[in-house]
């Protein structure tokens, strides 16, 4: 008993140094080593939608008497899509040209008339001549050159005359052209064509219906002008550009991305939502395209070459676009506070590399340390 109490006191120092030790022995911390090619990305959510879609269909009425074209179709700009049934528009078009005929048949007679009354009066204008020396000689009587004289005059009426019945069976020949002109085009309203190279989206009538003026009868759309039209959240696109590259990815191609950029960012939000609205055009376009299937997309807003990447774990007293974070400065824990860039899709919030200064490294302090603990940095490179 005596040995066992003489052995406590050492046994009690021993403790003691043991728990000193481990007091008082440095803390090791892990230090942030910065990130290569940081991407700042917003998200977007929105639908497959093309920028040039058209319902088309004929200018006047009719019945359906040829289609060519259906759902899923590609043609050409040109082709005839349909036909609507044009005998009665073509015996317009035969009624119109005869009479056309008849008014050029009119202007020539009216053309020839005129002529005449020219020679005609030509011919009494020469008489007239002749017999007024003969009148001053006594050869013969006033009253026969009086009579010359408004022979002549009856002439010069004449050709006005015939001269207005040119103009007019001129304007009647234009006015017959114009209206051939019009029961043809009216024919050609018969027959619908591919205003562009597009795709048949729908068909909306079959063979032998009464289509009405002015009714849609396919819907086409240019599959070059395929776009993503997404919803971004106001407080995250201040920073949206057009021409930022973006990675889209569909519903029912989870497991691709296709390579788009942003063609354009509508002026006007939405009110209700409060999100704005991007339009991504696609570099590489889906083989298949179903307008309205749900699209998701990532716009890169900016690339950093080299960044630290803190958490919120890894910050304290965020004032805007700073925080405090934790760091190692001549061996002991200290809170440095540092600029905090947009935060990133993962929740972190990069860091630029020179924004510390020199001899301070930020670090991961682990739980329960506080500012002033000795610690010894692990870390598994130089940044």
């Amino acid at each position: 008993m005596k040995r066992a109490w003489f052995a406590l006191p050492a046994l009690l120092v021993a403790l003691g140094l043991v728990i000193a030790w481990k007091l008082l022995r440095p803390v090791e911390v892990a230090a942030l080593l910065p990130e290569k090619d940081v991407r700042i990305q917003v998200y977007g959510l929105g639908t497959l939608e093309v920028h040039t879609l058209s319902r088309i269909g004929f200018k006047v009425p009719g019945t359906l008497a040829k289609l060519n074209a259906d759902h899923g179709d590609r043609v050409r700009k040109g082709d005839i899509l349909a036909r609507l049934d044009a005998a009665e528009q073509e015996s317009r078009v035969a009624k119109a040209a005869a009479s056309a005929e008849r008014s050029r048949a009119a202007l020539v007679v009216a053309r020839a008339g005129r002529e005449r009354a020219r020679v005609t009066l030509t011919h009494r204008e020469k008489l007239l001549q002749r017999r007024l020396p003969m009148v001053q000689s006594g050869a013969v009587s006033m009253e026969d050159a009086d009579e010359k004289r408004n022979a002549v005059d009856v002439a010069r009426a004449e050709l006005a005359l015939a001269e207005g019945e040119v103009v007019s069976a001129e304007a009647a020949l234009k006015d017959a052209l114009a209206q051939l002109e019009i029961e043809r085009v009216l024919l050609s309203e018969h027959v619908l064509e591919a205003p562009y190279d597009a795709e048949v989206v729908a068909r909306h009538k079959e063979l032998g219906s009464v289509q009405t003026a002015n009714e849609p009868l396919f819907t086409v759309m240019d599959p070059a002008t395929l776009w993503a039209r997404v919803h971004v959240d106001e407080a995250l696109a201040g920073g949206l550009r057009v021409g930022q590259s973006a990675e889209i990815r569909l519903r029912s191609a989870p497991g691709r991305s296709f390579r788009g950029r942003v063609a354009r960012i509508d002026i006007e939000s939405d009110r209700v939502s409060e999100e704005r609205r991007v339009h991504l055009a696609f570099e590489d376009p889906p083989d298949q395209v179903h307008l309205g299937e749900q699209a998701e997309a990532l716009i890169t807003l900016a690339t950093l070459d080299q960044a630290i990447l803190l958490s919120d774990a890894d910050i304290r007293q965020r004032e805007g676009a700073s925080a405090l974070a934790w760091g190692v400065e001549d061996g002991r824990l200290c809170l440095h506070r540092v600029s905090l860039g947009p935060r990133l899709l993962d929740g972190r919030y990069p860091v630029a590399t020179g924004d510390a200064p020199p001899g301070l490294r930020l670090v991961k302090p682990p739980p329960g340390a506080k500012v002033g603990d000795q610690v010894v940095l692990v870390e598994g490179g130089r940044p």
